[in-house]
Order: C-alpha cells, then sequence, then structure tokens
C-alpha cells in the first residue's frame, strides 16, 4: 500500500510539473491563452486561404489567430529584438490583421499581439487606429495609381523579395 502511494504522489509531482512548464512556456511564446484557430509559421502545416476583406480589398495571413475568451486575437511574430516601443509599421500590419478578422469572423478583436524575439506587445485596436490603417491604404493605392509610390529604404534583400518588383523603377541592383 505503501509503495502505490509513494507512485501515486511521483506521477502527481511529475504532472504539476510538467503542468507548470507547460504554462511558462505559453507565457514565453507571446500567445494569448485560448485555442489557436490559424497558423502561418513553418512549424506547422501552411493555411491554404489568406484572410480577405471584400469591403477593404484587404488581403493577409497573420502569424497566428488565438480564440480567446475576448475573441479572436491576430499575432505577429517578429524575428528581431523588441524596440522599445512597436515599429509604426508592425502596428500598422497587425491593425490590417484586426481588420482582417472582424471580416473573416464578423466579430471587432480588442488587441493583437506584436511579438518580437524578446518581448511581446499588445496593441489595443481602437477606432483610431482603424482610421490611420485606412488612412494609410488610401494614400497607398493613390500613390500606386498615380505613380507616386517611392521606395523607402535601401536594403537590396528587402528589395529583392519584394512583390512589386519587377514593374518598379526604383529597385536596387
Amino acid at each position: 500500500m505503501n509503495h502505490w502511494f509513494a507512485l501515486s504522489a511521483a506521477c502527481l509531482i511529475v504532472a504539476l510539473l510538467a503542468l507548470w512548464w507547460a504554462r511558462r512556456g505559453q507565457t514565453r511564446s507571446g500567445l494569448p491563452r485560448g485555442r489557436l484557430v490559424y497558423t502561418d509559421v513553418g512549424a506547422w502545416q501552411r493555411v491554404e486561404q489568406p484572410l480577405f476583406s471584400r469591403q477593404h480589398l484587404l488581403t493577409g495571413k497573420p502569424d497566428y489567430l488565438v480564440a480567446t475568451e475576448r475573441g479572436v486575437v491576430p499575432v505577429e511574430v517578429k524575428s528581431g529584438r523588441s524596440p522599445a516601443q512597436p515599429y509604426p509599421s508592425h502596428v500598422m500590419q497587425l491593425a490590417a490583421y484586426c481588420l482582417l478578422v472582424e471580416a473573416a469572423f464578423g466579430d471587432r478583436p480588442t488587441y493583437g499581439v506584436i511579438k518580437y524575439a524578446d518581448r511581446a506587445f499588445e496593441v489595443d485596436y481602437t477606432e483610431e487606429l482603424e482610421q490611420e490603417l485606412l488612412t494609410t491604404l488610401n494614400r497607398m493605392r493613390s500613390a500606386l495609381a498615380t505613380g507616386r509610390a517611392e521606395r523607402n529604404h535601401g536594403d537590396r534583400a528587402r528589395c529583392r523579395a519584394c512583390g512589386h518588383r519587377q514593374h518598379c523603377d526604383q529597385a536596387l541592383g
């Protein structure tokens, strides 16, 4: 009887340690608590369909979507170290994913997450952020339509990977 008690106690301790380790890993991942409902990262099977908003003519593939108690939360993962605050371009990308989540699931996210290598930021998806996104999209479309779009970097690798390179008169050699 004493043998079974010791074995049961050892199993309980192992189970508690495994639970603690899993929660610690989840916290470090930067993902909010919830059920993973979408992923577009190499370690998982690729998602066939990107998210799409017919109203805004916008499409995109967030790295993760997590169904939480507060709704579906988009998560964008960046490989570099975190800045003091998220880069504005990263915030706009996350805002676009929030807009796409609302179009796809019919429920407006209250926030999204930008996860850098060493830190995660929760970014509130406010009416102001949505309006900034829509204004930015309109400016981008206008610049493309009028031929006034200009390259905004000097990075050859980034330029080579650009989807507009074949049509760009500012491509880096």
